[in-house]
């Protein structure tokens, strides 16, 4: 499981620069527009739960999440530095971000190839029926 030294905040102010730094030092940079501060302003800022992990002063961990907090969420981003992997802190952060939403939603994620076998191990089931309409696609 996670060091005892790690603290878990939730909602906690995140600086743009902190926020960009741990998608790059988690590998989430390789699939997350990182170079486009704007955008990734606008996802720090509009995810309705967030929570992060800290090592002293050091953001080490994110779940960021879209939710109506009632049915289903969507777990936008699951990130844990380099330095700070399979110490248990993105199990912690998930039961974190569960514990915020409560026992009757849902939680959704479309994973990290990397990531495939974390998901199941923990108890997540897949699902093969999720769509994908890219970014600049339209419906037609």
């Amino acid at each position: 499981m996670s060091s005892p030294e790690i603290a878990f905040r939730r909602d906690a102010t995140i600086d743009l620069d902190r926020f960009i730094a741990l998608f790059r030092d988690s590998t989430l940079a390789e699939r997350r527009p990182v170079d486009d501060r704007e955008v990734m302003r606008q996802m720090m800022e509009n995810a309705n739960l967030t929570i992060t992990a800290w090592d002293g002063d050091a953001l080490v961990g994110i779940a960021r999440t879209l939710t109506d907090f009632a049915h289903a969420a969507y777990l936008a981003d699951l990130a844990v530095a380099k330095s700070h992997q399979h110490q248990g802190i993105g199990r912690r952060l998930i039961e974190q971000t569960q514990d915020a939403l409560g026992p009757r939603c849902m939680l959704v994620l479309l994973s990290a190839p990397a990531a495939n076998e974390f998901y199941p191990r923990i108890g997540f089931s897949h699902n093969p029926r999720a769509w994908v309409l890219g970014a600049g696609e339209r419906v037609r």
